[in-house]
């Protein structure tokens, strides 16, 4: 995960701050997005929010704001501006996840949201929390973790940008194809795919002085005891569809970490 840990220290004025991750927001699946912007209504809001990566299913860059020609790329400008109402109430606060993790500067400033590395230490209750999207550290996962370096590298970055919008969209959709058709080989079971390692995560939490690791990306919400008083806390996706849906945050306050459910 990098030698380096960022570090925010929340204000002493916060007293609830809730965490999600793995909406995988997307035209298609409006009913995920209509709990997403109840949520986002919902009073009274917390002090602040934070997104660990993967709120939407895919972001080919900054300049899809500049259109809304299709239902796709209105989809997402809605979703922008809905972050943007929400960061008048509250603290925002985005990490890229394996899905958006092109999304930048100009995302960030139309949506209200304030960048983090992956990962920062969160200091608020009393406590430390590190917290992470999570997929840096499925270490078994090889021929992922081989894509994820290339496609953060300044390189490939900057020359899939140079593509016309029109066809780092289509590309976009084949690796979702692909990432469908793979996850149906697996049965839909997350189960069967690659998990926090718990070595690593116990290495990232020493390493940052902290001792809870909260993430996402597994699709897998559970708590881990990692041994030594260290602990994981995994996030829960969100699936409107999914039968029991799925839409839950995990709220920290003073008493400690608690799902709600939506």
């Amino acid at each position: 995960m990098g030698e380096r840990t960022d570090e925010l220290v929340a204000p002493s004025t916060w007293r609830t701050v809730d965490l999600i991750s793995d909406l995988h927001l997307q035209a298609s699946e409006p009913a995920t997005q209509r709990a997403w912007l109840a949520y986002l209504d919902a009073a009274p809001a917390p002090d602040a929010l934070f997104i660990l990566g993967d709120l939407f299913e895919v972001w080919v860059g900054d300049d899809v704001l500049d259109h809304a020609d299709t239902p796709e790329r209105a989809f997402v400008r809605d979703c922008v501006a809905a972050l943007h109402r929400f960061s008048k109430r509250a603290a925002l606060f985005f990490m890229a996840g394996n899905r958006d993790f092109l999304l930048g500067t100009q995302a960030l400033a139309a949506s209200g949201m304030r960048g983090l590395a992956d990962p920062t230490v969160l200091a608020f209750g009393g406590q430390r929390w590190l917290l992470s999207h999570g997929d840096a550290l499925c270490l078994a996962d090889t021929d992922y973790l081989a894509f994820r370096a290339q496609v953060r590298g300044e390189a490939w970055q900057t020359a899939f940008l140079a593509r016309p919008l029109a066809a780092r969209e289509t590309i976009a959709a084949d690796l979702r194809a692909r990432s469908e058709a793979r996850k149906r080989e697996l049965g839909h079971d997350p189960g069967l795919w690659a998990d926090v390692d718990a070595a690593a995560a116990r290495q990232a939490l020493r390493a940052a002085n902290a001792g809870t690791l909260i993430h996402g990306h597994t699709h897998r919400p559970a708590e881990h005891a990692l041994g030594d008083g260290l602990r994981r806390l995994v996030l829960s996706d969100w699936d409107l569809q999914a039968s029991p849906p799925r839409a839950e945050v995990l709220r920290l306050t003073a008493a400690g970490a608690r799902r709600v459910a939506l």
